[in-house]
């Protein structure tokens, strides 16, 4: 059974994608399709925000994007050296709050100790934040992408919790994401599954999906990475087969697996 991924490969270097192993023990045969691309801003600013942990009362990650971003700041060798002699130091008193696995490992990377990351979606992660921060502290800096959605900010707000936001990636179509998903699409035909992986993944992939798949679209089954994923789809009247316990691939492939099972409707 074949499934569409609408996501960027793992690194190379770091083996096999997680992803089309997980499906692939489900004997799920899966493509990725890179749906999104990634323009970096504001890196300076955003390095001269973190020369200075002092005025903060930690960091909020809810992207691997914005890791990325930090991760290009520290290739330059004077702000690796800042950061590896003292600033990391300064940082890690303080917490480190992360959305999903794949964030936390990111954050590792840079030398940061993540808290939170199983709350899965960025809804716990500020229940999660709540719990443990006063209101009116020093506040938090939150480097983010420019259509971040407002849930975190907004229960942050409501609870008297600083945020400082700084947008750090812009997010746009992937250069090449009509013409693969056009060669996909003419040499597999259309697959028993199609997986989001972020609403800007809807945003820029559903149109030319519902072209390709034509009066077929009814037989693909429509999986998402989490709520938020979910619920772009269904605001573009898209019914959604299953969405993953949490931002995993065991997760999603679990998910999958159960919704592919015939005589299986949509939750």
């Amino acid at each position: 059974m074949k499934v569409l991924l609408l996501k960027d490969p793992k690194d190379k270097d770091s083996g096999p994608d997680p992803y089309i192993e997980e499906l692939g023990s489900y004997n799920l045969e899966a493509t990725l399709i890179p749906a999104l691309s990634f323009e970096f801003t504001s890196l300076d600013s955003l390095f001269e925000k973190l020369s200075h942990p002092e005025c903060y009362g930690g960091l909020v990650f809810t992207s691997p994007r914005a890791l990325e971003a930090i991760k290009i700041c520290l290739k330059e060798k004077s702000k690796k050296e800042a950061w590896s002699k003292s600033l990391k130091q300064m940082w890690n008193i303080k917490p480190t709050y992360v959305v999903g696995k794949a964030t936390a490992s990111l954050v590792e990377e840079i030398g940061l100790v993540p808290q939170g990351e199983m709350a899965g979606n960025a809804e716990k992660l500020a229940e999660y934040i709540c719990s443990r921060e006063k209101p009116n502290s020093s506040a938090l800096l939150f480097p983010c992408g420019a259509l971040k959605r407002e849930v975190l900010p907004t229960v942050l707000r409501e609870k008297g919790i600083p945020l400082e936001s700084l947008t750090v990636y812009q997010t746009a179509q992937h250069p090449d994401l009509q013409e693969s998903l056009s060669s996909y699409f003419s040499q597999q035909g259309i697959p028993a599954s199609i997986v989001f992986f972020s609403p800007s993944g809807v945003k820029f992939c559903l149109q030319h999906i519902q072209k390709l798949s034509g009066d077929l679209i009814n037989q693909v089954k429509f999986a998402a990475i989490g709520p938020s994923t979910a619920k772009a789809l269904r605001d573009a009247g898209i019914a959604v087969s299953c969405t993953a316990g949490s931002p995993t691939a065991q997760d999603l492939a679990a998910a999958m697996h159960t919704a592919l099972q015939p005589h299986n409707c949509c939750l």
